[in-house]
């Protein structure tokens, strides 16, 4: 039982510890981005050592040591800071990032079971280094955070106890004694909260405090464990007397009592302790969030499809009986409340969808430091650009698209953004931009990296593909096809290996990772001008409607957030361009895949004159897939084929229709790339006509 306990509150730890990272990194991003070093916003620095701070003392409790230990160096690099005992530089900033680098490795390694195995002995030298002033970079020595000599602060002077002084940060010091010259009444706040919702209660008691004094410093009790609860003392100072702070704290199972501390001979005035309990000391919650477990988010939402799934049997059989004039009559209110179940299940599916969704900004954030990072390593200054974190996406989604947009950044900066000698040459900037933007468009998210740097050179694609025997040497390329040749594996035009690119891995695990998710990925360049790849994703791939289709014998899904539109076309207008079957389509031309030849399914006897064609993918990338009929369109639960097809390309799953028919559900995406490499595996087609059966069975 304590095991379970002591591993919840881990998980909690690793949950709040993760949000807290997020907002010290954009601070310490905000502070690097002031001009003037010695001028410093108060507030900014502060947030990060509040930061820093609230760590050391949450990693404490859960018995994190190299954690706490770590943020407990950098709060005492931050208070140096803000007390102005320490001057700001690339040195110092240089060392926070690493510090704040440290420790989400460290919380990354709990999160995943593996302690705290990392060595922090070079963080904490470093932090120590930056805190004398003397310089980590510079083997002279030369210092480049000046150290500041500072008086201390003469508490003791005005009564406070020796115990209470040692406990408090210099800052903290400082501003209780500015508060006692200033004649504030000083309060200390005992509070004790339940482990499992303490964060949140400390908060709730921040923000009422917030509103009417300043809180000079909040210190976790002794002896408190999970079992027991957590217990807090805060010390406030405010203008407002006794009875006001009462008031203003109503509802909260607190202790209040003044602190009056009078200088050594004068004779202590007495204390006044109050208990402010309501109904036995239960604490109402001011916040209406919630945080759920992801993984309990899937059981519910699993849960939810199964209902999809059995509303749309409900609704075939309704309509079977309805059409039958033996059951008409009777089926007419079966009818009614099975479309009353399909509008309670859809808004409750979509609701469900909503609760998973979060903003594509928190991968953003992250590739804030990675661009950092990178810039520094490969001497280029590189000006991220962001637009439309807001934008939402399926948390599974959102942790999905982030190892391929690492990919596309690393990439922009190694072999996008010149050199600043480059730049200059060309008449750029010195500073290389790259943009991130994400936009909802419909049922999907586009999402583009963007760079300003020299573009692809499509005469060394084209040299490449031919040393590689890709190519024929006198066959002429359109610029889609030799663009196409950096998503084969082990494509690479770099001449040099380097930490951060040039050893053939990247587009193809790019391209195949979106593909996983349903998704494409575009690519257009200018020589000297840059380069921009569009990742077009559906918003969620849980329960999808989809377009049912019939090929030969067979029936198939097709999602319809890949669909654009379906046409019937007349055999005769179909056109034989270099073996490739296409058509003409409002001024362009459209390629078609007919997906019986795809899956090698018998020739059937042609008895129409006339064929479908479903148009998936957007822009360059779109296809014309040939089918027999199309069936409708109906809502589907994607569910795994298990080993059977999973390394099959074209195959995304199985679903279950309202007849309870088992259909495969295609990739649209995958089958796109693969028909225009002209890769289409006859082998692979056969397995996934013998997968089809099985999967039936």
């Amino acid at each position: 039982m304590k095991d379970n306990k002591k591993e919840d509150s881990l998980k909690e730890f690793v949950t709040e510890a993760e949000e807290i990272l997020d907002g010290l990194n954009r601070n310490l991003l905000t502070l690097e981005s002031v001009e003037d070093k010695t001028s410093l916003p108060p507030e900014v620095i502060n947030a990060i050592f509040r930061a820093a701070h609230t760590l050391k003392g949450m990693s404490g409790m859960v018995g994190l040591k190299k954690v706490s230990e770590l943020s407990h160096r950098l709060e005492d690099l931050l208070d140096r800071l803000r007390m102005g005992k320490l001057q700001s530089s690339n040195d110092v900033m240089d060392t926070l990032f690493i510090g704040a680098e440290g420790l989400r490795k460290l919380i990354e390694m709990v999160s995943a079971g593996r302690g705290e195995k990392l060595d922090v002995g070079p963080i904490l030298k470093k932090i120590e280094r930056a805190l004398t002033g003397e310089s980590t970079d510079h083997p002279s020595g030369t210092p480049v955070g000046r150290a500041v000599p500072v008086a201390p602060t003469p508490l003791e002077e005005e009564g406070v106890p020796t115990e209470l002084v040692k406990v408090l940060t210099e800052y903290e010091s400082h501003r209780l004694l500015e508060n006692i010259k200033s004649g504030k009444h000083l309060y200390e706040i005992h509070a004790r909260f339940r482990f499992e919702t303490f964060d949140k209660d400390l908060t709730r008691l921040n923000a009422k405090l917030a509103g009417l004094s300043e809180i000079v410093t909040t210190l976790p009790s002794s002896g408190v464990s999970p079992e027991t609860g957590i217990e807090f003392n805060l010390i406030i100072a405010t203008a407002k007397d006794l009875p006001n702070v009462k008031a203003m704290l109503a509802g909260e199972t607190i202790e209040i009592k003044p602190l009056k501390f009078e200088r050594p001979g004068r004779p202590a005035g007495a204390e006044e302790t109050i208990a402010n309990q309501e109904d036995g000391g239960s604490i109402k919650s001011l916040s209406q969030t919630v945080r759920v477990d992801i993984d309990k988010l899937d059981v519910l939402l699993g849960m939810v499809g199964e209902l999809v799934q059995t509303k749309t049997v409900l609704s075939q059989i309704s309509k079977e009986w309805l059409a039958d004039p033996a059951y008409a009559k009777k089926t007419v209110e079966l009818h009614k409340t099975v479309q009353n179940l399909e509008r309670q299940v859809t808004q409750l599916q979509e609701g469900m969808i909503q609760v998973r969704m979060i903003p594509i900004g928190q991968v953003f954030d992250r590739l804030i430091r990675v661009v950092r990072k990178l810039s520094k390593e490969m001497g280029k200054e590189v000006d991220l650009q962001l637009s439309g974190e807001e934008t939402r996406l399926d948390k599974s989604m959102v942790e999905e698209i982030a190892d391929p947009l690492m990919h596309l950044i690393r990439n922009a900066i190694d072999h996008g953004i010149e050199s600043k000698e480059h730049r200059i040459k060309a008449g750029k900037p010195e500073i290389g931009v790259i943009q991130l933007k994400a936009v909802q468009k419909g049922n999907n998210v586009l999402i583009e990296v963007q760079d300003d740097g020299g573009g692809i050179d499509l005469e060394r694609v084209y040299q490449t593909a031919i040393k590689k025997g890709l190519t024929e040497q006198d066959r002429e390329y359109e610029k889609r096809e030799l663009l196409n040749f950096l998503f084969l594996p082990g494509f690479s035009t770099s001449n040099q290996v380097t930490e951060v690119s040039g050893r053939g891995v990247g587009l193809d695990v790019v391209a195949r990772n979106i593909a996983r998710l349903s998704g494409m990925v575009d690519v257009d360049t200018e020589l000297g001008q840059g380069t921009r790849f569009s990742i077009t994703l559906p918003i969620t791939l849980i329960i999808i409607k989809s377009i049912i289709v019939k090929v030969g014998e067979e029936t198939f899904a097709i999602p319809l957030s890949s669909v654009s539109e379906s046409l019937m076309i007349e055999q005769k207008d179909i056109r034989t361009v270099e073996r490739r079957e296409v058509i003409h389509l409002r001024d362009q031309t459209l390629s078609l895949l007919r997906l019986s030849d795809v899956f090698r399914f018998p020739k059937a006897e042609v008895l129409d004159s006339r064929v479908y064609a479903i148009v998936v993918g957007l822009a360059e990338k779109r296809l014309g897939l040939v089918v027999d009929a199309i069936e409708g369109q109906q809502e589907i639960v994607i569910k795994s084929v298990g080993n059977i097809l999973r390394d099959t390309p074209g195959i995304a799953g199985a679903a279950e229709l309202g007849n309870r028919k088992t259909i495969l559900v295609l990739d649209v995406g995958t089958l796109i790339e693969e028909a225009t490499r002209g890769k289409v595996s006859h082998q692979q087609a056969e397995m996934t006509v013998r997968g089809s059966q099985k999967v039936k069975k």
